[in-house]
């Protein structure tokens, strides 16, 4: 075996009994040794380990707080996490620190967690936000738990606050169409159409370029997202999920808006000239780069207050889509797969309210059905 140095960590599997066996030389020169079922998880013990050393905190799990082991945590996880989820992450840890932060981490009980949920409720913030810091306080005590910190999570003790289930805000096909109606020449025009039809996210909307669409065969390929992250930029991601990489076949009217539409941002490149920046996106700024957010929602909710719709959010456009499909008699799983969802049964929950209108329907094909022989 190779000697190691101060800082330096070497993994072997053991003969006797088949486990694989982790060691780090601390300052000291004694050395803290780590065990797992598979080398991979004894890596992921190492690194957090190595971690701490370089930064001068590797101290005993007894000493351990939650502030000093959630910043690890994270810090570990960085890489195999999106960086929107990342700073997601470090936003909710700082509702933590100031309330739980300098609890040792092994004396931390589920009463304690549930009173800080408790005392944030009470301070207003919202039930959302708080099953979130839940989701991320759990996902850290079971790592905490794998790499032996701690004997159990005290998250399986704690009840977590119901999120109150809102009542969608959608677009009646009318309503559609007034909006649809009301941008007809304007520069969002394009990508309003888009969003009604196809019930694309905007941050796919927003990442769609120009060779993933294809006005032979009038179809579209989503390959990626966008979306713009302070401090970081414009950052492209993958889809979540396999299913969220789909196909979607376009009506023939939105395949003839596109055609207009990169007629149009093709005279927007002649008079950009030098100035134009070729990212291919289909919807651009004005120099041909990502598309304000920003721009995007204010232009948006003023088309709806002049001509009287009520407010909503750019997402519910996407919900506003699905509602109109199913309405219109579209087959479950057909919506499913426009939408990217992983599963029907997503599809079903989230739109349960249009599920009454379509179980009428079937209640007058039978009375149709039965009426005939009485």
């Amino acid at each position: 075996m190779s000697k190691r140095g101060n800082g330096e960590g070497s993994i072997y599997q053991r003969k006797s009994d088949g486990k694989w066996v982790g060691s780090v030389t601390l300052e000291n020169g004694k050395r803290r040794v780590y065990y797992g079922k598979t080398r991979k998880e004894v890596q992921e013990k190492l690194k957090v380990a190595l971690h701490e050393q370089q930064q001068g905190a590797l101290v005993p799990a007894s000493r351990q707080t939650v502030q000093a082991y959630l910043d690890y945590w994270l810090e570990a996880h960085k890489v195999t996490i999106r960086l929107s989820t990342y700073v997601k992450y470090q936003k909710l840890i700082k509702y933590i620190v100031p309330i739980l932060g300098d609890v040792p981490l092994q004396k931390l009980t589920p009463l304690q967690v549930q009173s800080f949920y408790a005392q944030k409720l009470q301070d207003g913030l919202a039930p959302k936000t708080v099953n979130s810091i839940h989701g991320l306080l759990h996902e850290a005590l079971d790592q905490a738990v794998k790499w032996n910190m701690i004997p159990k999570n005290v998250c399986d003790l704690v009840s977590a606050p119901r999120i109150p289930k809102k009542e969608l805000q959608v677009l009646t096909r009318e309503q559609a169409r007034a909006l649809l109606k009301a941008v007809k020449e304007h520069r969002l025009e394009t990508i309003l159409l888009l969003a009604v039809t196809t019930g694309m996210r905007r941050g796919e909307l927003l990442a769609l370029r120009w060779q993933d669409v294809n006005l032979e065969t009038g179809t579209l390929q989503v390959q990626r997202t966008v979306d713009y992250i302070p401090k970081h930029g414009y950052v492209e991601t993958e889809p979540k999920t396999k299913a969220g990489r789909r196909k979607i076949v376009l009506p023939s009217y939105v395949v003839e808006a596109l055609k207009a539409h990169r007629l149009r941002q093709d005279a927007e490149k002649v008079v950009c000239g030098d100035l134009w920046v070729e990212k291919d996106l289909v919807f651009c700024g004005l120099h041909g780069n990502y598309f304000n957010p920003g721009y995007l929602w204010r232009s948006f909710s003023k088309f709806l207050r002049d001509i009287g719709l009520p407010h909503m959010r750019f997402h519910d456009l996407r919900h506003s889509a699905a509602t109109i499909l199913l309405e219109m008699n579209v087959h479950p799983k057909i919506v499913q797969e426009l939408l990217g969802h992983s599963t029907i049964d997503m599809t079903m929950n989230m739109y349960s309210h249009v599920l009454p209108s379509l179980q009428k329907e079937v209640a007058e094909r039978w009375d149709e059905t039965f009426s005939q022989d009485s």
